[in-house]
């Protein structure tokens, strides 16, 4: 008897408090939610769903494959493919860019499985880097917004690479502890027997990875768009060719903005006239490896020491190679 009690309580104490609940919620008046539909289908409102529904189809196709490589890849595969010498792991990383089509907001799934594979620090943080810019989408996204200047494209192809190969050459030399902030070595990839459970652990693992990154993308997107309300365009001609302030400018706008890889060429392209295409290219090569949104994503993976160092050596990269560039190429500066 006492322990059926104990076994049927907190089920029946559960339920009785959900009904209580409901009857509580029924006898009291609805809110008038008309009042977020200024907010909703105003300004915030449509920068803040743009940005979500720009970034969804990248993050869950970033989780889709989380989960295949958490089911599909062992340990052991990954390991044999990785490269032992660091410059071939490097050029190996910034390659696997090329085949996935994801931006920032899909990278940070896959490259926590991948590290929980077996992936050393430094290769991941390559991929991490250079994925969201190398790849094809981004590359074709950018040829089409400066039509007139290919060599913009190329450029940020060029300074991407080189930033993420720097980048993972410091994190080989002094990175030696892993900088996830909650083990995974215990979750071991799942021996799949039929096709029907391959699908739901897709859909299991997928889910789980989905709804915790998610939470994290609505609130960058949140903050994202009203940084975007406060920042006005028209003001900013008069430091459009000042030099180092203005490529300091374009990379704070850059991380606010927090557009996606694919659509922030476009962005870039409507500054033409009034900053320095150098300027431009730290905004084209910084936005997609550290802006608002991803640093929270980030953070929600990585120890907040390793995200510090990583945003703060490719930031200082990226300006300086931008920098360069103008200083070496007539019309860049």
């Amino acid at each position: 008897m006492q322990a059926a009690f104990l076994r049927w309580a907190p089920p029946a104490m559960g339920l009785g408090s959900c009904i209580l609940l409901i009857l509580i919620a029924a006898t009291r008046p609805l809110p008038d939610w008309s009042i977020l539909l200024p907010v909703l289908t105003g300004p915030f409102g449509t920068i803040f769903l743009g940005i979500i529904l720009d970034a969804l189809p990248f993050m869950l196709m970033g989780v889709i494959l989380s989960s295949i490589l958490h089911l599909a890849v062992s340990e052991h595969v990954i390991r044999r493919l990785i490269p032992k010498n660091p410059i071939l792991g490097i050029v190996f990383a910034c390659s696997l860019g090329l085949l996935f089509p994801v931006c920032e907001c899909g990278m940070v799934p896959i490259v926590r499985r991948l590290m929980n594979k077996g992936m050393p620090v430094y290769m991941a943080a390559v991929f991490l880097l250079a994925g969201p810019v190398l790849n094809p989408v981004a590359f074709a996204s950018t040829l089409m917004a400066f039509g007139s200047i290919p060599e913009m494209a190329y450029a940020r192809m060029g300074l991407a690479f080189a930033v993420a190969a720097f980048t993972g050459l410091c994190l080989y030399r002094y990175a030696v502890r892993s900088p996830l902030r909650h083990s995974l070595a215990g979750q071991r990839g799942e021996h799949v027997h039929t096709h029907r459970s391959f699908l739901e652990g897709i859909l299991r693992h997928g889910s789980d990875e989905f709804f915790e990154m998610g939470k994290y993308l609505i609130l960058g997107a949140g903050a994202t768009a009203l940084m975007q309300i406060l920042v006005s365009p028209s003001s900013l001609s008069s430091i459009g060719h000042s030099g180092m302030t203005a490529h300091l400018f374009m990379a704070g706008l850059a991380y606010a903005l927090s557009l996606c890889s694919s659509s922030d060429a476009f962005v870039a392209a409507s500054f033409v006239p009034a900053f320095s295409k150098s300027s431009l290219l730290t905004f084209l090569v910084l936005g997609p490896m550290i802006d608002f949104k991803g640093t929270l994503m980030l953070l929600s993976v990585f120890k907040v020491r390793f995200v510090l160092i990583l945003s703060l050596i490719a930031g200082a990269a990226i300006i300086g190679g931008a920098v360069g560039l103008g200083w070496l190429i007539p019309g860049f500066s």
